[in-house]
Order: structure tokens, then sequence, then C-alpha cells
């Protein structure tokens, strides 16, 4: 296999664009009631348009040959700016195989939006083959090519009504799914100043995600039964290594 990137990310309000766009004022709670309330108006729902979501969290899967590791980019003093900036690092450094769930219609989307926001600069993700040949048949941005795997359009062979919920494929597959809470509970956590519960909380997305690429690996003949199993061990392995409650807990959760 290849380098594999699994990644997820964790968003909040844009409250400084809210003001700009809605000329609100207020708390950053305030202005993005606001905000929901304006978007409720329109559409019903509270999901805000993607260009007003503000990323917080960057989690991570890194799957080598010699080795993976889970972690959560930066740490919880760092900025915005600089989590994206080390999310375009990795893949210039190991111009992995993307691995998501959704990620084609919220993740990178967003990514986007941010990056575009802050003046940052991402040759390789951007490359569709001009400068490297590499890319013209297989690049990160082309919906139907595999450099960046969304595993929710793959399986529901893009179809929206075939769409499903990653917990739910996850537990389906005999994985521990979604733990400690959903997205919906992101804001309040980060308004009561619970960042590493965000951050944790994503970490297990991420994992969730990467043993169902496993399993899909295995489904179009890329993964041997062995090698799958070998793998499960491996992250169980790296897991448990990090000493750390919630990474016990999903191994403990899994049962293996």
């Amino acid at each position: 296999m290849s380098n594999v990137f699994v990644f997820d990310i964790e968003t909040i309000p844009d409250t400084q664009a809210g003001r700009r766009l809605y000329g609100l004022q207020g708390r950053d709670e305030e202005v993005a009631q606001a905000m929901f309330a304006f978007v409720r108006s329109e559409s019903q729902r509270e999901f805000l348009p993607l260009h007003l979501h503000k990323i917080i969290a960057i989690s991570v899967v890194l799957a080598t040959d010699e080795r993976i590791k889970v972690w959560s980019l930066g740490d919880e003093s760092s900025d915005e700016a600089e989590l994206i900036a080390r999310f375009y690092k990795g893949i210039e450094h190991y111009v992995p195989t993307l691995v998501s769930w959704n990620g084609s219609s919220f993740d990178l989307p967003v990514l986007h939006y941010r990056t575009l926001l802050h003046g940052l600069s991402a040759p390789s993700y951007w490359e569709t083959g001009e400068r490297d040949t590499r890319f013209r048949w297989n690049n990160y941005l082309s919906r139907y090519h595999y450099r960046h795997l969304d595993l929710m359009d793959v399986l529901s062979a893009y179809q929206p009504k075939a769409c499903a919920k990653l917990t739910e494929i996850a537990v389906m597959l005999g994985f521990p799914g979604k733990m400690g809470m959903s997205g919906e509970a992101v804001w309040p956590a980060y308004v009561a100043g619970d960042l590493a519960s965000i951050r944790n909380y994503c970490e297990t997305d991420v994992i969730n995600t990467y043993l169902i690429y496993l399993q899909f690996e295995l489904m179009r003949g890329n993964l041997a039964p062995t090698a799958k199993d070998h793998k499960h061990q491996q992250l169980k392995e790296s897991l448990l290594a990090e000493n750390k409650p919630h990474l016990t807990e999903f191994v403990t959760s899994w049962g293996i």
C-alpha cells in the first residue's frame, strides 16, 4: 500500500465572517446564534454554508509501510492557519492517498475556503499534471480519481440517496463508531472550553474511517485477509502505545 493519510476536520461558526457579512455584533456565542437563526430562516436547518465554517481540529491517521500513527495536528494553542499549513505539509512530504468520509462534500471545500482566507500555498494538493505528470490522471481534485478517496462517495456509487453515516457503517462492520460526542456537540463543547474532547472525538472518527478503508481495500482485492488482520493488530498496538484514555477506550470497545 502507498502512504495513506486519513483525515477529518471539526469546525465552529466563523463569527468574524458573520460580523462582516451580516453586520452582527456581540460576543461570539451571540453572533453564532444569530448566524444559525439567519440560516434557519432560509433553509429550515442550522447547518451553516461551508465558507462560514472555521476549522478548530484536524485529526489524521498516517499509515506507511513502516508505521501507523493517529494524532491531531498542532496542539490546543494552534490557530487555524497553523492547522491547515500542517495538513498541506503532510501532503507535500508523503504524497499520500488521502482518505475521508464525506471529504469531497464537506472537509475539502471547507479547507479550500480557509486556505484562501489565510493566503496559504499548497502546490502538491492543487497539482493536476501541469508541473508533475504523475498527477495528470490521478490527482486530489478530480472526483473520480483515487488519490483522494471519499469512502462515502464511492461506497454510495455517488448517489446522494445511498449515502450513509460514518458511525453506522463502522458499527455495522464491528468497529466502535463515534465516541465521546457527535458533530452537533462540537460548538457547545468549544464554548465550554473543551477543545481536548473535540480533538479526541475527531481522532476516533479517523480511526473508524481508516478501518472502513481497510475493509474497502479488501473488497476491491488490494489487501489480503491476512494483511488486513496484520494492519488491525498494528493499529491496536499503536493506539495502546499512546497510553491515552480515549484511544485505549477505542481498542477496548473494538474488542480485539
